[in-house]
């Protein structure tokens, strides 16, 4: 897996990242089926509930043009060990896919690749 155009697409969406709050700025990118790259930045807000991660971002995005399998999902942020997609990120990432290898950076080139399954191994699904 070529993981590098998925990382420069998940640091320039970082780059976005709207986190006057926190200041964990983070940024992820999905890779879909028909090879396009859909990036985005999390959006904080002032009650919590309502902000969205970065990954629910990315997968809505694509989703929103009729895009329904992701193949990969980089994800960055300023953190070490890197970051791993929250619970309800994971779960969205499930409605979609059922296994997908994730890969979680920083800005210092740490690295750990994992999958779905193994960040979420028994997910709500009506799959069955």
């Amino acid at each position: 897996m070529d993981w590098e155009p998925l990382i420069a697409a998940a640091a320039a969406a970082r780059a976005h990242a709207y986190a006057p709050y926190s200041r964990f700025a983070v940024g992820a990118a999905v890779l879909m089926e028909d090879g396009s790259i859909h990036a985005a930045a999390n959006v904080e807000n002032c009650l919590p509930a309502l902000g969205i991660c970065a990954e629910r971002n990315a997968i809505a995005a694509a989703a929103s043009t009729g895009l329904r399998r992701p193949q990969a999902v980089a994800v960055i942020a300023d953190m070490s060990p890197p970051a791993t997609p929250c619970g309800l990120c994971r779960q969205t990432l499930a409605e979609f896919a059922g296994d997908l290898p994730i890969l979680m950076v920083n800005l210092q080139g740490e690295r750990v690749e994992s999958t779905l399954a193994e960040l979420l191994p028994q997910p709500f699904s009506l799959r069955g």
